[in-house]
């Protein structure tokens, strides 16, 4: 399995590689300049856009640890400004970062957790805002699919602390919201709504036509439902969470199919914990096959168990039993 993981992954890192690094002078070393980091700053762009397409693949992670890499290179074999430095850990940040996430989101945790330290160094190094912000929330991802919700939250609370999340409305809201979701298993549902509350309070409030990286660009009601459904998933509170799922189906960018698989197995595991079956099943089977992978797969399971154990004889869970065996297992 590793060697095979490998073999896929190797020429996608050698892919990424390419042009990012000038060809080195005899005579002197290579002066690092703006052209240098807005290059990767667009290759993390484009990792972005896979993400959203895919979601958390080999291919993407091991993608954006190469581009980590060679982001590290340019800063310890050139010369350059304070300013470009600090830009350069900031995107060797972001790109450890996203190959983090896509382990996350992918399922597969130890490898995450080999990310973390590294990420949370070089964002720390970057002393951008933003970025720390970005890195900590991840972080609180992290623990949360690890089982320490006391870690969790904490890393949520750190990005809520940053400079950003009491400057920008925008970033307010989205540590608001993460750290309502790393609450939901630990505090009182009272804690959890009412940063909800806040989140939904500090986006009504923000000004669109501010500046902000392009990785922000993921944020906005769609994203907060989400994140609203996946805490009134934890804490059992169905009806919330269908609300939330329906609300987020019904805004979500065309170009985020990954979170638009995500959605719709929060929304079927809610109607199938409400008593509808039915309703249920037909909800699991629109999740595109393709994308019926890592966290999605993990609540098509829970909702598969869920079903079984309710209604294992049921014409429901026969046609979802012969689903999963003839399409899903396919893909």
């Amino acid at each position: 399995m590793q060697r095979r993981r490998f073999l896929r992954a190797a020429p996608i890192a050698a892919a990424a590689t390419v042009g990012v690094i000038p060809p080195a002078k005899a005579d002197a070393p290579y002066r690092v300049g703006a052209s240098d980091v807005d290059r990767l700053e667009r290759l993390h762009d484009q990792l972005i856009e896979d993400d959203d397409q895919l979601g958390g693949t080999d291919a993407v992670e091991q993608r954006a640890a190469a581009l980590a890499q060679q982001a590290l290179a340019l800063q310890n074999g050139g010369t350059a400004s304070a300013r470009i430095r600090s830009r350069l850990y900031a995107i060797a940040a972001h790109f450890t970062d996203s190959a983090m996430w896509a382990a996350i989101d992918g399922r597969r945790l130890q490898a995450a957790n080999g990310y973390l330290n590294q990420a949370v160094t070089l964002a720390a190094l970057s002393a951008d805002s933003p970025t720390i912000v970005r890195v900590w929330g991840h972080a609180g991802s992290l623990y949360r699919h690890l089982g320490r919700p006391t870690d969790a939250t904490a890393a949520s609370e750190a990005a809520r602390a940053s400079a950003i999340a009491r400057r920008d409305p925008l970033y307010a809201s989205l540590t608001y919201a993460r750290l309502a979701v790393d609450q939901a298993s630990t505090d009182s549902p009272t804690a959890v709504l009412r940063n909800l509350d806040n989140a939904q309070r500090s986006l009504s409030r923000v000004d669109e036509r501010a500046g902000r990286p392009s990785w922000m660009r993921f944020y906005d009601q769609a994203e907060l439902d989400l994140l609203a459904c996946g805490a009134s998933t934890t804490m059992g509170r169905w009806d919330e969470a269908e609300a939330r799922a329906h609300s987020a189906l019904a805004r979500l960018q065309p170009s985020m199919p990954r979170n638009q698989a995500l959605v719709t197995a929060y929304l079927a595991l809610a109607q199938l914990h409400q008593g509808d079956a039915g309703h249920a099943v037909a909800t699991a089977r629109t999740v595109a096959p393709a994308l019926a992978h890592g966290r999605t797969a993990h609540l098509l399971n829970d909702f598969t168990a869920h079903l079984v154990e309710t209604a294992p004889t049921s014409s429901p869970a026969r046609e979802w039993t012969t689903y999963r065996k003839e399409v899903l297992s396919a893909c």
